[in-house]
């Protein structure tokens, strides 16, 4: 066609020189506008109608496949095409041309390439089996390797090399490399790590104090997770962090229907005493503990009679103390309390006694996970527990604090 123009124009009396720079623009714009012809031809008669038949035929899948987006880069292909049949025509420069259209092209391929891959990951994210299971990592090391040998193939296409000239030129720069792309390599590391071992999922609950995070997960990417605190605050991660630091995932908790409580009363030493005769028969009309009450008596006892031990004395023997009563009364009650769960660990113990007193420590599960009916579960039961320590006879053990010292220093 630059020759047909040429010709033409040298029969006009143009001169060779403006001969062949005219020939070659008008050729340049008539590839150009039939370049953009067919682009428009494609996406408006062809692929617009497509895509509306396909979404009433498959409405979920075809609603990301045929996006505007996808449509315009796949529209993009009869322009490359169109160029490249044009570039041969240039015969001055038909060689850099034909580099130029094949380039488009390649990029025009690779273009619908990533569209693919960016509609799958739209689509399984859509999925009700993929809630809490994000491959967002694996998608973005996908785009990034179809990027990269989409500009591999571009370059050697550019300076006419094989694609393997290129690549033995890239293993002088692996070192640099390297550098450039630590942190997407170490994600990519940390991403496979995570999924293959379901370490972290979007949505679940982590702690994880060396980035002071403690909230729920909302995003996991190729190089970070980004965690959204319980103060409303988000915090981002290094995902290699997860594999190379320790963390929390309450997921476990959440998934098991059960939120454990483990809270200690502690108890002044000087109140434990052994019960009476008279704090036995209040402690009967306890109705968790009566049974308790009175099969510990026959056991004591029976056990005194055995040993003929000398009962004068309480030093001697066996008896009923106000402390183990009021554990096994804890027990009893948390065993009756309707918010716990029973299919799981259910305990009151006795922990060391120090400084403060002696631990009495409540160890259950709530039948919820939640957190605000948790704490108000939590809070009844300890209220309780504040409240009847003194019908046992003891006292809790608290610092003392000014109101406390100054009744101490009123004179008597």
């Amino acid at each position: 066609m630059v020759e047909w123009f040429f010709g033409i124009m040298i029969d006009y009396g143009f001169g060779e020189l403006a001969a062949r720079v005219f020939s070659n623009i008008l050729t340049a714009g008539i590839a150009v506008g039939l370049a953009f012809l067919a682009k428009y031809t494609l996406y408006k008669l062809f692929l617009g109608p497509f895509s509306k038949a396909a979404k009433k035929a498959a409405p979920q899948m075809s609603s990301f496949a045929f996006r505007e987006k996808n449509l315009k880069r796949f529209s993009h292909v009869a322009s490359a095409v169109v160029l490249t049949a044009f570039s041969s025509s240039f015969t001055d420069f038909a060689a850099v041309a034909t580099r130029l259209a094949s380039s488009y092209l390649v990029t025009a391929i690779f273009l619908i390439i990533d569209s693919a891959v960016d509609t799958f990951s739209e689509y399984y994210h859509r999925l009700k089996a993929a809630e809490g299971k994000p491959i967002k990592g694996f998608i973005q090391v996908t785009r990034f390797f179809i990027a990269l040998v989409g500009v591999i193939l571009i370059v050697s296409i550019l300076i006419d090399k094989s694609p393997l000239y290129i690549l033995s030129g890239l293993g002088v720069l692996s070192a640099v490399l390297l550098v450039i792309f630590r942190d997407p390599l170490l994600g990519l590391t940390a991403s496979i790590v995570i999924s293959t071992n379901d370490m972290v999922n979007v949505g679940d609950w982590v702690e994880i104090p060396k980035y002071d995070a403690d909230g729920s997960v909302v995003d996991i990417s190729l190089t970070t997770v980004r965690v959204q605190n319980w103060d409303m605050t988000v915090t981002s991660i290094p995902s290699y962090a997860l594999i190379s630091d320790s963390f929390k995932n309450w997921r476990g908790m959440q998934r098991s229907g059960g939120r454990r409580i483990k809270r200690s009363v502690y108890i002044d030493i000087t109140s434990v005493k052994f019960c009476d005769e008279q704090m036995i028969s209040e402690f009967r009309k306890i109705q968790y503990i009566s049974n308790y009450i009175d099969r510990k008596i026959e056991e004591i006892t029976k056990y005194n009679k055995e040993n003929k031990v000398d009962t004068s004395s309480l030093v001697n023997g066996r008896h009923l103390t106000n402390l183990g009563t009021f554990r096994a009364y804890l027990s009893a009650y948390i065993r009756n309390h309707p918010r716990l769960n029973k299919e799981m660990i259910m305990m009151v113990r006795q922990l060391p006694p120090g400084e403060f007193g002696i631990p009495i420590e409540i160890y259950a599960f709530t039948n919820t996970t939640s957190w605000i009916p948790y704490e108000d579960i939590q809070a009844d039961i300890f209220d309780h527990v504040l409240a009847i320590v003194p019908e046992f006879g003891l006292r809790v053990l608290q610092v003392p604090s000014g109101s406390d010292i100054r009744y101490l220093s009123k004179p008597c």
